[in-house]
């Protein structure tokens, strides 16, 4: 399997926070880059970031958070800057904010707002959750993404640790009907305590404790995470027809340079397996 991984490290997504510093020269050109929306700062910082990611020559991706979109006037602004910027793509979520700005509560409500609007992208993202998600029922969220995957040409996962956790999760997808490929959320190069503190600050209870018992006590934990024994775990799953895994979406938190650092040294060692004679 491992050139299988090889191959897919040339095909990753990157995400990134709208705001610091990434240094995103360190990306191929075309590589697909999402620019996250922040409760706090509303949209406009994440447009901003996009038009300036295209003109660099990146596939920039905004997410869309329905919260922080107030209205159909609103939303056919930020659809107009999009477009002069070449961004056809966009990851629809309903967002962090407690309550909506204006007309839209979830990522659904957006998503149908465009369909009527005949304003639909031409490609389109929707987010999953292997774990419980933080503030939403089970069977809300199961059928929130039943009703939104017929918009959706691919669904990233939030960020799980256990890979037989994101396996089950993602044939339970194609079970329930959604074919759209999945693309699995894992965090790239960064400070272990910093990830830990991420993973309890959006609810992820499960992924916490497998965090700790694969790393040990807190104070032990390794100063770097790197997923690279994640993917390496749910590398055979790309090749297996039965399942909708894809490929990856690195969540960088702006660790840009680390994190393609790592992305090429596993290639060349990954490149090395293979050059071996049997």
């Amino acid at each position: 399997m491992a050139s299988e991984l090889r191959r897919s490290l040339d095909r990753m997504r990157y995400e990134v926070l709208p705001v610091g510093n990434a240094r995103v020269e360190a990306l191929d050109p075309g590589s697909t880059v999402t620019v996250t929306a922040s409760p706090a700062r509303g949209i406009g910082p994440t447009i901003d970031c996009t038009e300036r990611l295209a003109a660099m020559g990146l596939r920039a991706v905004p997410h869309l958070a329905a919260r922080s979109i107030r209205d159909h006037a609103h939303l056919t602004g930020v659809l107009d800057r999009l477009d002069a910027a070449g961004a056809s793509e966009v990851f629809v979520i309903a967002g962090d904010a407690a309550k909506p700005l204006g007309e839209f509560a979830d990522s659904l409500a957006l998503l149908r707002a465009m369909e009527r609007m005949g304003r639909l992208p031409a490609r389109i993202g929707i987010a999953g959750y292997p774990e419980r998600h933080a503030f939403i029922p089970d069977d809300s969220a199961v059928r929130a993404m039943s009703d939104k995957s017929h918009y959706a040409d691919y669904v990233v996962s939030q960020i799980t640790f256990d890979p037989r956790t994101i396996i089950d999760w993602a044939r339970d997808l194609r079970n329930r009907g959604v074919e759209a490929p999945v693309y699995v959320g894992v965090p790239g190069v960064v400070d272990a305590h910093r990830l830990l503190r991420i993973a309890l600050k959006i609810g992820l209870g499960e992924s916490t404790r497998f965090l700790r018992k694969q790393y040990g006590a807190v104070s032990k934990m390794l100063a770097r995470y790197t997923p690279e024994e994640l993917l390496d775990e749910l590398s055979p799953q790309l090749g297996d027809p039965d399942s909708p895994i894809a490929g990856w979406h690195l969540f960088t938190f702006n660790e840009v340079t680390k994190t393609v650092q790592w992305r090429d040294d596993l290639a060349a060692r990954l490149s090395g397996y293979a050059d071996r004679p049997a």
